[in-house]
Protein backbone atom coordinates (compact mmCIF):
# COMPACT_ATOMS: atom_id res chain seq x y z
CA UNK A 1 0.00 0.00 0.00
CA UNK A 2 1.21 3.39 -1.14
CA UNK A 3 0.08 6.30 0.83
CA UNK A 4 1.19 10.07 0.10
CA UNK A 5 1.18 13.57 1.33
CA UNK A 6 0.33 16.12 -1.18
CA UNK A 7 -0.11 20.09 0.34
CA UNK A 8 -1.33 21.85 -2.01
CA UNK A 9 -0.45 25.87 -1.69
CA UNK A 10 -1.52 28.69 -3.50
CA UNK A 11 -0.33 32.32 -3.21
CA UNK A 12 -3.49 33.71 -3.41
CA UNK A 13 -5.06 34.61 -0.44
CA UNK A 14 -8.14 37.07 0.59
CA UNK A 15 -7.42 37.25 3.79
CA UNK A 16 -3.49 37.10 3.64
CA UNK A 17 -2.23 37.35 0.35
CA UNK A 18 0.96 35.42 -0.09
CA UNK A 19 1.16 33.77 3.27
CA UNK A 20 3.00 30.38 2.25
CA UNK A 21 6.86 32.17 1.71
CA UNK A 22 5.83 34.58 5.02
CA UNK A 23 9.13 33.31 7.16
CA UNK A 24 8.62 31.83 10.39
CA UNK A 25 11.79 32.26 12.14
CA UNK A 26 14.31 31.65 9.21
CA UNK A 27 11.81 29.36 6.93
CA UNK A 28 8.87 30.19 5.16
CA UNK A 29 5.48 28.36 6.54
CA UNK A 30 5.38 26.04 4.04
CA UNK A 31 8.55 24.70 5.02
CA UNK A 32 7.32 24.35 8.60
CA UNK A 33 4.21 21.82 7.30
CA UNK A 34 6.44 19.91 4.56
CA UNK A 35 9.10 18.95 7.24
CA UNK A 36 6.45 17.96 9.68
CA UNK A 37 4.76 15.66 6.89
CA UNK A 38 8.15 14.31 6.00
CA UNK A 39 8.55 12.89 9.58
CA UNK A 40 5.04 11.10 8.86
CA UNK A 41 5.52 7.47 9.38
CA UNK A 42 2.89 6.04 7.08
CA UNK A 43 4.03 8.66 4.10
CA UNK A 44 6.14 7.64 1.61
CA UNK A 45 6.46 10.57 -0.22
CA UNK A 46 5.45 14.30 0.13
CA UNK A 47 4.82 17.08 -2.24
CA UNK A 48 4.15 20.40 -3.18
CA UNK A 49 1.46 21.29 -5.42
CA UNK A 50 1.36 24.68 -6.39
CA UNK A 51 0.57 26.68 -9.56
CA UNK A 52 2.44 29.83 -8.62
CA UNK A 53 6.12 30.22 -10.20
CA UNK A 54 7.21 31.72 -6.61
CA UNK A 55 6.29 29.34 -4.33
CA UNK A 56 7.56 26.70 -6.61
CA UNK A 57 11.07 27.87 -6.70
CA UNK A 58 10.54 28.28 -2.79
CA UNK A 59 9.74 24.45 -2.46
CA UNK A 60 12.60 23.22 -4.52
CA UNK A 61 15.18 25.40 -2.27
CA UNK A 62 14.36 23.66 0.84
CA UNK A 63 14.45 20.61 -1.36
CA UNK A 64 10.86 19.38 -1.42
CA UNK A 65 9.36 17.51 -4.32
CA UNK A 66 6.89 20.17 -6.23
CA UNK A 67 4.80 19.92 -8.92
CA UNK A 68 3.05 22.72 -10.79
CA UNK A 69 -0.33 22.57 -11.60
CA UNK A 70 -3.13 24.59 -13.26
CA UNK A 71 -5.04 27.22 -11.68
CA UNK A 72 -7.16 25.08 -9.62
CA UNK A 73 -11.10 26.14 -7.57
CA UNK A 74 -9.69 24.09 -4.85
CA UNK A 75 -7.45 21.63 -3.24
CA UNK A 76 -8.75 18.82 -4.16
CA UNK A 77 -8.97 19.85 -7.63
CA UNK A 78 -5.16 20.35 -6.96
CA UNK A 79 -4.61 17.06 -5.53
CA UNK A 80 -6.56 14.99 -7.75
CA UNK A 81 -4.94 16.62 -11.21
CA UNK A 82 -1.44 15.35 -9.11
CA UNK A 83 -2.68 11.56 -8.16
CA UNK A 84 -4.04 10.58 -11.43
CA UNK A 85 -0.64 10.01 -12.98
CA UNK A 86 0.88 8.35 -9.79
CA UNK A 87 0.15 4.67 -8.51
CA UNK A 88 -1.01 4.89 -4.87
CA UNK A 89 -3.51 3.81 -2.54
CA UNK A 90 -4.32 6.56 0.02
CA UNK A 91 -3.77 10.43 0.08
CA UNK A 92 -3.74 13.37 2.36
CA UNK A 93 -4.39 16.59 1.82
CA UNK A 94 -2.28 18.27 4.26
CA UNK A 95 -2.88 22.01 4.50
CA UNK A 96 -0.50 24.63 3.75
CA UNK A 97 -1.15 27.07 6.33
CA UNK A 98 -0.90 24.32 9.34
CA UNK A 99 2.58 25.32 10.63
CA UNK A 100 2.14 23.33 13.90
CA UNK A 101 0.99 19.95 12.46
CA UNK A 102 2.47 16.75 13.76
CA UNK A 103 3.32 13.96 12.49
CA UNK A 104 1.04 12.08 15.04
CA UNK A 105 -1.78 13.65 13.90
CA UNK A 106 -1.15 12.57 10.60
CA UNK A 107 -0.68 9.14 11.25
CA UNK A 108 -3.36 8.83 13.44
CA UNK A 109 -5.75 10.18 10.65
CA UNK A 110 -4.41 7.67 8.35
CA UNK A 111 -4.83 4.69 10.67
CA UNK A 112 -8.61 4.39 10.30
CA UNK A 113 -8.42 3.86 6.32
CA UNK A 114 -5.80 1.69 7.02
CA UNK A 115 -7.67 -0.40 9.50
CA UNK A 116 -11.13 -0.22 7.92
CA UNK A 117 -11.84 -0.94 3.74
CA UNK A 118 -15.52 0.66 4.37
CA UNK A 119 -14.03 4.60 5.60
CA UNK A 120 -13.19 6.43 2.08
CA UNK A 121 -12.08 10.12 3.82
CA UNK A 122 -11.49 10.52 7.02
CA UNK A 123 -10.33 13.86 8.83
CA UNK A 124 -9.40 15.95 12.02
CA UNK A 125 -11.01 17.37 15.37
CA UNK A 126 -10.40 18.47 18.83
CA UNK A 127 -11.95 20.26 22.36
CA UNK A 128 -12.62 23.96 21.74
CA UNK A 129 -10.80 26.11 24.32
CA UNK A 130 -13.49 28.38 25.34
CA UNK A 131 -16.94 29.81 23.95
CA UNK A 132 -14.99 32.55 21.76
CA UNK A 133 -13.45 30.33 19.94
CA UNK A 134 -16.78 28.70 18.82
CA UNK A 135 -18.14 31.43 17.87
CA UNK A 136 -15.18 32.83 15.33
CA UNK A 137 -16.08 32.05 11.87
CA UNK A 138 -12.56 31.27 10.90
CA UNK A 139 -12.80 28.10 13.32
CA UNK A 140 -14.52 25.39 11.48
CA UNK A 141 -16.66 23.26 13.68
CA UNK A 142 -18.08 19.66 13.40
CA UNK A 143 -20.71 17.42 15.44
CA UNK A 144 -20.31 13.64 15.74
CA UNK A 145 -22.90 10.81 15.59
CA UNK A 146 -21.98 7.94 18.17
CA UNK A 147 -19.43 5.78 15.74
CA UNK A 148 -17.23 9.52 15.47
CA UNK A 149 -18.94 10.22 11.71
CA UNK A 150 -19.99 13.92 11.00
CA UNK A 151 -23.15 14.79 11.11
CA UNK A 152 -22.35 18.59 9.64
CA UNK A 153 -19.68 21.08 9.26
CA UNK A 154 -20.46 24.63 9.80
CA UNK A 155 -18.88 28.00 10.50
CA UNK A 156 -21.79 29.25 12.49
CA UNK A 157 -21.70 27.50 16.27
CA UNK A 158 -23.15 24.00 16.72
CA UNK A 159 -24.37 22.56 19.85
CA UNK A 160 -21.69 19.86 20.95
CA UNK A 161 -18.92 20.71 18.24
CA UNK A 162 -15.24 20.19 18.41
CA UNK A 163 -13.12 22.09 15.98
CA UNK A 164 -12.43 20.94 13.41
CA UNK A 165 -8.39 20.23 11.82
CA UNK A 166 -8.17 20.63 7.73
CA UNK A 167 -6.70 17.67 7.13
CA UNK A 168 -8.32 14.85 5.12
CA UNK A 169 -6.88 11.50 4.19
CA UNK A 170 -8.80 9.92 1.26
CA UNK A 171 -8.74 6.41 -0.73
CA UNK A 172 -7.54 7.56 -3.82
CA UNK A 173 -10.82 6.59 -6.43
CA UNK A 174 -12.50 8.12 -3.65
CA UNK A 175 -10.87 11.32 -4.13
CA UNK A 176 -10.92 11.02 -7.96
CA UNK A 177 -14.42 10.77 -7.73
CA UNK A 178 -14.90 13.64 -5.11
CA UNK A 179 -13.32 15.91 -7.67
CA UNK A 180 -15.79 15.10 -10.19
CA UNK A 181 -19.22 15.99 -8.20
CA UNK A 182 -21.00 19.22 -8.55
CA UNK A 183 -20.61 21.76 -5.73
CA UNK A 184 -23.77 21.44 -3.38
CA UNK A 185 -25.96 23.83 -2.23
CA UNK A 186 -24.69 23.40 1.67
CA UNK A 187 -20.99 23.54 0.28
CA UNK A 188 -21.94 26.95 -1.55
CA UNK A 189 -23.90 28.59 1.52
CA UNK A 190 -20.90 27.41 4.15
CA UNK A 191 -18.16 27.71 1.87
CA UNK A 192 -17.18 24.15 3.11
CA UNK A 193 -16.10 21.92 0.61
CA UNK A 194 -16.40 18.49 2.89
CA UNK A 195 -20.04 19.54 2.71
CA UNK A 196 -19.96 18.41 -0.94
CA UNK A 197 -19.40 14.61 0.54
CA UNK A 198 -22.33 14.64 3.18
CA UNK A 199 -24.83 16.27 0.75
CA UNK A 200 -23.87 13.20 -1.83
CA UNK A 201 -24.45 10.37 0.79
CA UNK A 202 -21.14 9.72 1.46
CA UNK A 203 -19.17 9.15 5.08
CA UNK A 204 -16.17 11.22 6.82
CA UNK A 205 -14.95 9.55 9.93
CA UNK A 206 -13.54 12.07 12.61
CA UNK A 207 -10.45 11.44 14.17
CA UNK A 208 -10.64 13.11 17.60
CA UNK A 209 -7.40 14.48 19.49
CA UNK A 210 -6.01 16.79 22.04
CA UNK A 211 -3.68 18.02 19.67
CA UNK A 212 -4.14 21.58 19.68
CA UNK A 213 -3.31 23.70 16.50
CA UNK A 214 -2.75 27.52 15.32
CA UNK A 215 -4.12 27.45 11.85
CA UNK A 216 -2.93 30.26 10.00
CA UNK A 217 -5.75 32.71 8.22
CA UNK A 218 -4.73 36.12 9.41
CA UNK A 219 -1.79 37.75 10.56
CA UNK A 220 -3.03 37.63 13.75
CA UNK A 221 -2.82 33.48 13.82
CA UNK A 222 0.61 34.21 12.35
CA UNK A 223 1.76 36.40 15.17
CA UNK A 224 0.54 33.61 17.52
CA UNK A 225 2.12 30.57 15.75
CA UNK A 226 5.66 32.77 16.31
CA UNK A 227 4.96 33.38 19.76
CA UNK A 228 4.28 29.53 20.30
CA UNK A 229 7.32 28.75 18.86
CA UNK A 230 9.44 31.60 20.49
CA UNK A 231 8.60 30.82 23.95
CA UNK A 232 8.44 27.23 23.49
CA UNK A 233 12.05 26.85 22.22
CA UNK A 234 12.91 28.71 25.41
CA UNK A 235 11.40 25.26 27.28
CA UNK A 236 12.56 23.02 25.16
CA UNK A 237 15.91 21.67 26.87
CA UNK A 238 13.67 21.13 30.18
CA UNK A 239 11.80 18.22 31.13
CA UNK A 240 9.12 20.26 32.36
CA UNK A 241 8.52 21.33 28.99
CA UNK A 242 5.80 18.83 28.29
CA UNK A 243 3.95 20.01 30.69
CA UNK A 244 4.44 23.73 30.40
CA UNK A 245 3.64 23.94 26.65
CA UNK A 246 0.46 22.59 25.90
CA UNK A 247 -0.59 24.93 28.68
CA UNK A 248 0.88 28.18 26.84
CA UNK A 249 -0.72 26.61 23.46
CA UNK A 250 -3.77 26.60 24.96
CA UNK A 251 -3.40 30.28 26.60
CA UNK A 252 -2.40 31.56 22.94
CA UNK A 253 -5.63 29.86 21.69
CA UNK A 254 -7.37 31.57 23.96
CA UNK A 255 -6.47 35.01 22.81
Amino acid sequence: MKIIGIIPVRYGSIRFPGKPLVKIKDKPMMQWVYEAASKSKFLDEVIVATDDKKIFNCAETFGAKVVMTPECNSGTDRLAFVVKKINCDIIVNIQGDEPLIKPKIIDAAIKPLIKNKSIQVATVATDFENGKGKANPNNVKVILNKNNFAIYFSRLPLPNSLKHIGLYVYKKNFLLKFAQMKQTPLELAEKLEQLRILENGYKIYVVKTKYKTIGVDTKSDLEKVKKWLSLGSKFSRHARATTLLPSLCSSLLKA
